[in-house]
């Protein structure tokens, strides 16, 4: 989005953290970088301290002198060049520079699976450890979606990137490759090296390309949330993702095609009552997820594959602490696809979770459009993943979110559904959602329908709204 946060690299106690998991640091009380390293990282601190310089000499010596605009304006540009995303990645992936390793030992959650961090001597740093590498090559395998440039222009528009606008979109796009990865491939799967690739994964990612040939385009997307207000250029927040990849699965449904294997799941979001307007946490209805399936397969069978999609806003600026616990536990469950959320005003792909930490795919790199033929097994696919390792505090992201799960079939829709009452009850009055076998309550009069505060989008300026941080969708 348009205000992109940056992950400081010059304070490892309070900068979010990056973890490049191939890259282990020495043991001891403190992280010892190469000579080399040491250099290029000198010269960065020295260019910051002449900006700093700069200014302390500029305001002494303003009582006699005024600056030249000029050379305030060249130094504040190069200041945003230093402090910017492109020189952080420099340093990320050149430098190998690390900011807040971890050094915890509590288990790690990553979609459901549980990597336990074991250490064979009190001296092993946990990055070390077996558990953390098998922890690091699982979220290297999850498919990558950032900002493209250079693909043929979205619709009737000049757009021919998406830099600045398009990172919900691409941090849906990560949740639904997901659900397409466990459904074809199995949650086990993990990206082989070197080519041939599997053919599925592969076509998972033609699926993705950046023209209207790839059914989940940014093109086709942008296309299907007409109705929603998506439109190139334009911001858009979770709930309305949501309800655009619900239309992309009803079209499917409409088109009256055989049964194929490009979107082999029906969508339902889960909402509240009259899509929100009685206020209270949303409802899954097992009747209506019965219903759903039941439409996509188009009678055929009484269950289909389920990608279920619960948008919410949990609080005004910021999450309210209530709800955090239960977040973090949506990502113990087998089911889970994460989380589409992040920091107020840049929306990421959260994957996991450590302590109070959530691990993250950040769409905010530009990256050159890349169409993969479904038939080439040996496509280089490297742009679509990555090998850092990010986090963000878990009470920082913003509230506007959407968490997402995949049910494969009856049997583990039921296992979900348990786990999901189960997280209801632990909540003391305060669901993220709750299941429900039928809908049999009435509307309640005098309420009015609940309009989504979303700051990915525009900040809310009710101030009647300030007197319940529970916002429904």
């Amino acid at each position: 989005m348009k205000n992109i946060p940056d992950r400081t690299v010059t304070n490892l106690n309070n900068s979010p953290d990056t973890i490049r998991g191939s890259i282990c640091s020495e043991p001891g009380p403190s992280n010892r970088k190469s000579p080399k390293s040491s250099l290029w990282s000198g010269f960065l601190v020295s260019a910051f301290s002449v900006f700093d310089i700069h200014s302390e000499s500029k305001i002494s010596h303003k009582k006699n002198q005024e600056t030249s605009t000029g050379n305030h304006g060249w130094t504040a540009a190069v200041k945003r060049v230093m402090n910017g995303g492109s020189m952080r990645r420099i340093q990320e992936r050149v430098l190998g520079y690390k900011t807040n390793v971890s050094n915890s030992v509590s288990d790690i959650w990553l979609l459901g699976v549980c990597y336990k961090i074991c250490l064979e001597d009190p001296s092993q740093e946990p990055v070390h450890s077996t558990g953390y590498a098998a922890f690091s090559e699982d979220f290297s395998s999850r498919i990558l979606m950032t900002y493209r440039k250079g693909f043929v222009s979205i619709g009737d528009s000049k757009y021919t990137s998406d830099v600045n606008w398009g990172c919900m979109l691409r941090s849906s796009q990560m949740l639904v490759a997901q659900a397409l990865l466990v459904h074809r491939l199995g949650r086990p799967w993990r990206k082989p090296t070197p080519p041939p690739f599997d053919r599925d994964y592969i076509e998972i990612l033609h699926m993705f390309g950046d023209s209207e040939d790839s059914l989940f385009s940014i093109h086709n997307l942008l296309k299907a949330g007409e109705s929603y207000a998506l439109a190139p250029g334009s911001w858009v927040g979770p709930y309305a993702m949501c309800r655009t990849w619900e239309t992309l699965a009803r079209f499917k449904i409409e088109k009256n095609e055989p049964e194929d294997k490009l979107f082999p799941m029906a969508v339902y979001i889960v909402s509240g009552d009259e899509d929100g307007e009685r206020g209270g946490a949303p409802v899954l209805c097992i009747e209506d997820a019965s219903r759903i399936c039941s439409e996509f397969s188009r009678n055929q069978v009484d269950w289909s594959p389920l990608l279920l999609l619960v948008p919410l806003v949990l609080g005004l600026d910021k999450v309210n602490p209530r709800y955090l616990p239960f977040l973090a536990a949506t990502f113990t469950f087998p089911q889970s696809l994460g989380i589409l959320g992040g920091r107020p005003g840049a929306s990421t792909y959260l994957v996991g979770v450590q302590d109070d930490k959530v691990f993250y795919l950040d769409p905010h790199e530009v990256q050159q459009t890349v169409n993969i033929s479904r038939d080439n097994l040996e496509a280089d696919t490297s742009s679509y993943h990555c090998n850092v390792i990010r986090q963000i505090p878990l009470e920082s992201i913003d509230p506007s979110l959407a968490i997402g799960f995949y049910c494969r079939d009856k049997d583990d829709f039921d296992d979900f559904c348990s786990r999901a009452s189960e997280l209801a009850t632990e909540s003391n009055g305060a669901p993220l959602f709750t299941i429900t076998e039928a809908r049999h309550s009435p509307k309640a009069s005098g309420t009015s329908r609940t309009h989504e505060v979303d700051s990915f989008d525009a900040a809310d300026d009710d101030e009647d709204s300030a007197k319940d941080d529970w916002q429904l969708l």
